[in-house]
């Protein structure tokens, strides 16, 4: 355990530095050649698929839904391919070369499924029996590597990746989690993701705020989870039509990436990260920044290639913060900005926990812990309305051995950490 852990942390941090890397370096390609993405984008987009189907489609994706499904049958053949060498390496790069042509895709889903790979390895090397909650606390401890944010971390496991969720899981996961953020913390520093956020809300404007905003981003979200099932996910009614032209839906998807990206001025390429800082820190962004970047995040998930949502959608969710926050005092935009990336969060993936610890981590805030508790819960509500399937454990399906089903009954098996 000690050992994955380390390994996981200073993985994490490599990735992130490496995804940096390949943004700076699209960022500075761009601003020479502001035309090229409508070549290179979709080109890189037919590329990162083609290679994805050919040599490792267990790569695909954001990753999460594979460690869903493995830690259901940890010991089974299918498991081996999601979270093998070969799978982990092809993600990381695929997931870089991503980054550089300008998707619209995290690296805290290919970080889940990197951890979890890492995890299962070291196991297997020293030969200690991989069980559930192996892959569950590998996973646990990539997000919190990734986003230096450990609590998140214990909560993603708690919410997403065992529903079945026993004493001594929950002992093997804190123990990763905090091998593996200290790791990234020592190597990294202890910085905060989007920075500190010192903006906070009275209790009449939250008594509006959290409605309002729960709402309008939970709605959102689920449509993009719906959206996202009905062209990708394992009953999807476009699924077979756009598997059948995998290659064209990547060029057309790639296409539709790059032209939102010229001519959104740069900013909806790749994680979000600039704008999304900016706006958090009271600078008031474009109105179309939200719906450009939903539109480009859903091309990018569309494509097949590897990359995660989280990112990406915490953005999206910054962009329906700032539509609403004209609505409310401009001082306290920056606080309405934050409620908007937790809902929206909430409304794809559905899990509030892990939204208000996410976003209260990565913003160095507890002022507003309370108004994001409300808003998240009033949002899980409103997503749920739109899209009763959660979104990772909808996708995981399409990892999982023929007849198997993610049934609690299932997941009560494989949950429990044995021995």
């Amino acid at each position: 355990m000690l050992a994955s852990a380390l390994l996981i942390g200073a993985l994490a941090v490599l990735f992130a530095r490496a995804a940096d890397f390949a943004q700076r370096n699209f960022a500075a390609f761009v601003a020479r050649e502001p035309y090229a993405p409508l070549l290179l984008t979709p080109v890189l987009f037919v590329g990162i698929a083609a290679l994805t189907r050919s040599f490792a489609p267990a790569s695909r994706g954001s990753g999460i839904p594979q460690v869903i499904a493995a830690s259901r049958a940890p010991d089974g053949e299918t498991t081996a391919g999601l979270l093998s060498i070969r799978t982990a390496a092809a993600k990381l790069l695929l997931s870089l070369a991503a980054l550089f042509g300008g998707a619209s895709v995290g690296r805290e889903g290919p970080t889940v499924q990197l951890a979890a790979a890492a995890m299962t390895q070291v196991h297997k090397l020293l030969r200690v029996p991989v069980t559930s909650g192996v892959l569950i606390a590998g996973g646990a401890a990539g997000v919190a590597g990734a986003f230096n944010t450990p609590l998140a971390g214990i909560a993603f496991a708690i919410e997403e990746l065992a529903v079945a969720y026993e004493q001594r899981i929950a002992l093997l996961v804190m123990a990763a989690v905090m091998i593996s953020g200290l790791t990234s913390q020592g190597i990294a520093g202890n910085y905060v993701y989007f920075g500190h956020v010192s903006a906070t809300l009275s209790l009449p404007v939250v008594l509006i705020a959290a409605p309002v905003v729960g709402v309008g981003g939970g709605i959102c979200g689920g449509l993009f989870s719906r959206a996202f099932l009905a062209l990708r996910g394992p009953v999807g009614r476009w699924r077979a039509a756009l598997g059948r032209r995998a290659l064209t839906t990547a060029l057309v998807c790639g296409f539709a990436v790059a032209a939102i990206g010229v001519f959104g001025r740069g900013l909806t390429w790749g994680t979000g990260y600039v704008p999304t800082k900016a706006m958090l820190e009271g600078a008031q962004g474009p109105f179309w920044f939200g719906p450009a970047k939903f539109i480009a995040v859903l091309a990018t998930s569309v494509s097949g290639m590897p990359g995660g949502i989280f990112s990406p959608s915490l953005a999206v969710g910054a962009g329906v913060g700032n539509l609403l926050a004209p609505l409310f005092p401009h001082a306290q935009s920056g606080a309405i900005v934050m409620l908007g990336m937790a809902a929206y969060f909430v409304g794809v993936v559905r899990a509030p926990l892990t939204a208000v610890i996410i976003v209260s981590e990565t913003t160095g805030t507890t002022s507003s812990i309370l108004p994001l508790f409300a808003t998240c819960l009033i949002a899980d509500w409103a997503g749920a309305l739109v899209c009763r399937e959660r979104l990772y454990h909808a996708l995981a399906r399409d990892f999982m051995p023929p007849g198997a089903e993610l049934t609690p009954a299932a997941e009560a098996e494989g949950g429990g950490e044995k021995g």
